[in-house]
């Protein structure tokens, strides 16, 4: 393939100067080619042609090292009337699309084929020419035809076009020592603002000095005495009290002892044009210039960034770092943007830097003349070895020259843009302009995707609490209220969570659960944290960051590998390097801790984490600050629903006689007992089986109208009373009776009770004598062994309700083989729809119990009260069942 631009001259040009260097197929050697073809020019002295050959290099290793994958060769040859500068690859295979060749010449926004294009828009010359082994694609830049020395020149202009100026121009030199203080005063000075230099030399510039700048908004005169540069207006007050508007210039110097200060140049407003430097406005490039030939108008935003603008925020603020680092020949560039209220700059696209440890990184914007106190106007650092820690965001990455810029929409910081280099001295105010420029065509599109991207975020956020709260209120336990608010974190908001509990004020912090996204990390994980002291339970609002999970796990995967390469204790580790280490990186992120605070009472803490080197977002964060206030509410809610609940069975049991029932010799008996709900009311039903004294047993069933404290304290007092009251000696009807004095004396508490009592009096011939008394309670049912079924006793007026009662017992015998059962009336009002099971339904069901036993009639009883209805019952349920044994066959 030949050139695509025939050299019609016949001289063959004289090769001058000549440098080559090969480069790896990696993507690091496309920014060292740039910085190879950088220096070999300016070292050439052809510094004017160094923008174009750097962005044509870039564009031709990508080409080599990216998409032919191989080395890529670049050579330069300095002649009389240029340079020339070839890029070979070893896939000569790969040809290149030409259009004249039928092919579609592709986008400029496309990476494949664009370096053709740019090397048609900048080259004097370009060609491509195949050999068996290379491909190689070469360009000529021929030097611009202008006196030497000339650094910039304006058009000749007529005389009425110049800038007006005073007869005899003054320019006032004052220099400020590092105290802010006048070290000297000249003549000019002197004549503009009336004043003897021993008048203003030894006092502070701020005493003459009208800054227009509102303080806390912007660069007070103090901050612009410390920047490397400045340029702008205000105003010097002379001796008669007016003030001058003066036009000045500032360059900061250092002394033969190091000693900095600061020089001034001021000349009046109006001359402004002696000192101001010139605006640059870029070059257009080839996208600008041929809509300008085709005459179309070209969109600022478009030529920058390209044309479709990404849909996302992400992908325009990569693109834009991108650009942003080629067009100044960077190493690395960055973006970040600021809060709402301008106090934090969040990094959000980066190039050339570890993303992944920068990414969601903040800094804050701090009043100074630091970097980023300098974030709402253009920077250049020259040498950042000479100001540590002047870009906190460069630290430990290897750059030395920096230019940030702001990018500001309707005169508010909404972020900063910067590129990096790993040489000093690589930029100048120049390179500022040209950034700046750039970042005022991408602000208001970034600023619109970031709202629309916040917009979106707060929508899902709005559903996400939603969808929490739903899910937290519906439900009362606490173990599960825990693992929900682990569950709706992880991954949602972050890789890893654990939750730490507080019992009360005087308690340590406890943990209580823990949840990574891989499974197969928890138990490290679990393991690592309990190794941790817990963090504080400080009540204060909002995330804070907590570096122990981090610091532990780094320093249990050093000892680790220290330990496997045998440097450490020869103690063998309780885990192998590979799971330590896994740990360590699951945990090496950024770990926020927030405060678990209800009623007034910090309650728990909720841990965020991270993998390493990781950032939350601030918008992550104030929506798991959002999650963590629910999720305290509902963790509260469960503990006093665990407390009640724990009261209320620990009282349920205390109403219930002790395990095991006493013994009846010759009588068989069994209880079953029932409580309905969930555990949270105290039921009415009680039974009892109590020795009354040698050979005699009480036994009672009964049920108190309602639930809750007062129903159990009517049940506590029949169950203790009757105890009592049978073992001084009273028979069952004045037991009863005394009983109902008693419930009656509760007076508002009292509650009205149903109660079948017995005394049981096994017999000698096998058989038992009972004494009952049926008050208000289904009445007792006794099976013979021929399978009939009766009633043992007779309907009496129920307790609690009247003063006088006339109570009477009656006495029953059991025959070997004969059983009693008691039951209260949940089981005979057990419902479905409206069928009830009744006393008919429990007599057909004991009618199919002859021969069972006492355990197997209760069992038999309590199966088909669960299968009459499908519902779980409603009423707590207590069956007792006697029987008296057959005597064995001889």
């Amino acid at each position: 393939m030949g050139e695509q631009i025939t050299d019609t001259r016949m001289r063959r040009p004289v090769i001058t100067a000549r440098a080559a260097a090969t480069f790896e197929p990696v993507g690091r050697s496309v920014a060292t080619a740039r910085a190879f073809v950088r220096d070999t020019l300016q070292g050439w002295g052809c510094a004017d042609i160094v923008d174009d050959a750097v962005v044509l290099t870039s564009e031709l290793v990508t080409n080599a090292v990216v998409h032919a994958g191989t080395a890529a060769d670049v050579l330069c040859l300095r002649n009389d009337g240029g340079v020339r500068i070839s890029v070979a690859d070893r896939y000569p295979e790969r040809e290149i699309p030409l259009q004249n060749a039928g092919q579609v010449v592709v986008h400029p926004d496309r990476e494949g084929g664009r370096g053709l294009l740019l090397c048609g828009a900048l080259a004097t010359r370009w060609g491509v020419e195949y050999t068996a082994a290379q491909k190689h694609v070469w360009f000529q830049l021929d030097l611009p035809e202008r006196p030497a020395g000339t650094r910039s020149a304006g058009p000749a202009l007529p005389v009425d076009a110049l800038p007006v100026a005073e007869t005899r121009v003054r320019v006032a030199v004052i220099q400020i020592d590092r105290g802010g203080c006048i070290s000297f005063w000249n003549e000019d000075a002197q004549d503009l603002f009336a004043y003897d230099p021993e008048q203003v030399i030894g006092k502070p510039l701020t005493d003459f000095a009208a800054w227009p700048h509102t303080p806390g908004t912007g660069t007070g005169i103090v901050e612009a005495l410390q920047l490397s540069r400045w340029e702008g207006s205000y105003g010097i007050r002379g001796s008669d009290g007016r003030v001058v508007p003066v036009y000045a210039s500032h360059l900061r110097v250092r002394d033969a002892d190091g000693e900095a200060s600061t020089v001034c140049l001021l000349v009046r407003d109006h001359e402004r044009a002696i000192l101001q430097s010139p605006q640059r406005t870029p070059a257009p490039d080839s996208a600008t210039q041929a809509a300008q030939s085709e005459g179309r108008s070209s969109d600022p935003f478009e030529v920058f960034i390209g044309s479709p603008a990404p849909d996302d925020l992400d992908g325009l603020l990569q693109r834009t770092v991108e650009r942003a680092r080629d067009m100044l020949d960077g190493d690395a560039a960055y973006l970040l943007l600021a809060t709402d209220d301008e106090t934090e700059l969040e990094v959000r696209a980066s190039t050339g830097l570890p993303s992944a440890r920068q990414r969601f990184a903040r800094v804050p914007v701090e009043a100074g003349s630091g970097r980023y106190g300098s974030a709402r106007m253009p920077a250049v650092h020259e040498d950042l070895t000479a100001v540590p820690g002047a870009v906190p965001l460069l630290s430990g990455t290897g750059m030395r020259s920096v230019v940030t810029v702001p990018l500001k929409v309707e005169g508010r910081l909404t972020g900063s843009l910067g590129v990096a280099a790993e040489g000093a001295g690589r930029y100048t105010n120049e390179e500022a302009l040209r950034l700046q420029f750039a970042a005022d065509r991408i602000a208001l599109a970034v600023e619109r995707a970031r709202l629309t991207e916040l917009e979106k975020l707060r929508r899902g956020s709005l559903s996400f609490l939603v969808e929490a709260s739903d899910l937290l209120a519906g439900t009362l336990d606490r173990d599960q209220t825990l693992a929900l608010m682990a569950q709706m974190t992880v991954p949602t908001l972050a890789t890893w969570c654990a939750v730490y509990t507080v019992a009360d004020q005087t308690s340590e912090p406890e943990l209580s659960y823990v949840l990574h996204e891989d499974e197969d990390r928890i138990d490290g994980l679990k393991t690592l944290l309990m190794k941790v002291d817990p963090p504080e339970p400080v009540p204060t609002p909002g995330a804070r960051v907590w570096t122990a999970p981090s610091d532990a796990a780094h320093d249990a995967a050093l000892r680790t590998s220290m330990r496997s390469l045998g440097l450490g204790n020869s103690a063998r580790p309780s885990t192998g390097p590979g799971a330590t280490l896994a740990t360590a990186s699951a945990v090496g992120g950024e770990t926020v801790v927030l405060p678990l605070v209800a009623r007034n009472r910090v309650i728990g803490m909720l841990t965020l984490g991270k993998p390493t080197e990781e950032h939350f977002r601030q918008e992550i964060l104030e929506l798991a600050e959002d999650l963590s206030r629910r999720a305290a509410l509902a963790l509260d809610n469960a503990r006093l629903y665990s407390e009640r609940t724990a009261i209320s069975q620990s009282l349920q049991r205390s109403l219930l006689p002790p395990e095991p029932l006493p013994d009846v010799p010759g009588v068989e008996v069994e209880v079953i007992y029932r409580a309905a709900g969930e555990g949270n009311e105290v039921g009415g039903d009680f039974y009892d089986l109590f020795p009354i004294r040698d050979g005699a047993y009480g036994f009672a069933i009964g049920d108190v109208c309602g639930t809750g404290p007062e129903a159990a304290a009517v049940t506590g007092l029949a169950r203790h009373a009757l105890r009592l009251l049978a073992r001084e000696g009273f028979g069952g009807p004045a037991v009863l009776e005394r009983l109902n004095a008693a419930i009656l004396d509760e007076g508002s508490r009292s509650r009205f009770l149903t109660l079948l009592y017995g005394e049981l009096w096994p017999q000698e011939d096998g058989s038992a004598l009972l004494k009952v008394v049926c008050a208000g309670h289904p009445l007792p049912l006794r099976l013979r062994q021929d399978g009939s079924v009766e009633p043992a006793a007779e309907p009496q007026p129920l307790l609690g309700v009247m003063d006088d009662l006339e109570l009477y017992e009656q006495n029953v015998t059991l025959d070997p083989g004969d059983v009693l059962l008691c039951v209260t009336d949940g089981v005979t009002e057990r419902r479905e729809g409206t069928r009830m099971l009744g006393d008919d339904g429990l007599t057909d069901v004991l009618t199919t119990c002859t021969g069972l036993t006492a355990g197997a009639v209760a069992a038999r009883v309590l199966r088909a009260v669960e299968r009459f209805a499908a519902e779980p019952a409603s009423d707590d349920m207590a069956i007792l069942a006697m029987r008296v044994p057959e005597a064995p066959a001889s």
